[in-house]
């Protein structure tokens, strides 16, 4: 069956003008979500503001057991090496 894609799809007597449609308001389906950001909604976490502490970290050097892997860029302990290439030491998890 042929379709014409040029015929108007409604007619003079059934299209609304632009005023009807802004008296009848928002959609049905519309609501508050519509108005915020519907893929980052916002979330009320509960708990205290931690905004203000201040943590203090620790960050030690490579040990002599370690090593870092030139796939992951991870620190590993030396029984996680499984060789040697001609970049550097490769983890076990990135040769498999």
């Amino acid at each position: 069956m042929a379709t014409d894609y040029d015929a108007p799809r409604k007619s003079e007597e059934e299209a609304e003008s632009i005023e009807a449609l802004k008296e009848r308001g928002p959609a049905k389906g519309s609501s508050a979500i519509d108005s915020e950001d519907a893929d980052n909604p916002s979330f009320d976490l509960g708990g205290s503001d931690l905004s203000d502490v201040e943590l203090d970290v620790v960050v030690l050097p490579q040990q002599d057991d370690e090593f870092t892997c030139v796939s992951c860029f991870l620190v590993r302990h030396r029984s996680q090496l499984d060789h040697r290439s001609d970049l550097g030491p490769v983890c076990a998890e990135c040769s498999a």
